[in-house]
């Protein structure tokens, strides 16, 4: 009556997905491979609403305020690729309308297949930062993009 491997381990589980290789896509704008991502979600604020129930007891209820949606934030090594760049110089330059793009992340399992995407409308580079160089550092350059959006959902 010992117990065996199959009754300790389930193994009908799916395993959770593996993320390290991010794309962002925006609509010929920036396309490209990116280190880390962070800002794939959104929020609502709270609003607190401070009654006395029936007892005579206060109570503080928390109801829904405002949705918003967290700004998105990627990485990668530098390279001679300007397009972030050249993106972030139109709102620079006070074209935000003609900045403004629609756009995805999506992750991609070890064998390159798409297992999720974020799509995101509206967006538009809101920073910018490059590679902090140091002569005694063995490390490669990042750069960063932030990007303010005014939609994200999870399709797959």
């Amino acid at each position: 009556m010992g117990t065996t491997v199959n009754q300790l381990v389930d193994t009908s589980r799916e395993d959770p997905l593996v993320g390290f290789h991010f794309a962002l896509e925006i609509q010929g704008v920036v396309t490209g491979y990116f280190t880390e991502c962070s800002g794939l979600g959104s929020e609502n604020e709270v609003i607190e609403h401070k009654v006395v129930n029936e007892k005579g007891v206060e109570v503080t209820l928390k109801v829904p305020g405002r949705l918003k949606w967290e700004n998105i934030v990627v990485k990668r090594g530098i390279t001679s690729n300007m397009d972030i760049w050249t993106w972030r110089k139109m709102v620079e330059d006070g074209n935000v309308q003609a900045a403004r793009h629609d756009g995805s992340i999506v992750m991609f399992d070890q064998t390159l297949t798409e297992v999720a995407r974020w799509n995101f409308e509206n967006a538009w580079p809101l920073k910018v930062t490059g590679p902090q160089p140091k002569a005694d550092s063995n490390e490669i350059g990042v750069e960063e993009l932030t990007i303010a959006h005014e939609f994200i959902e999870r399709v797959n």
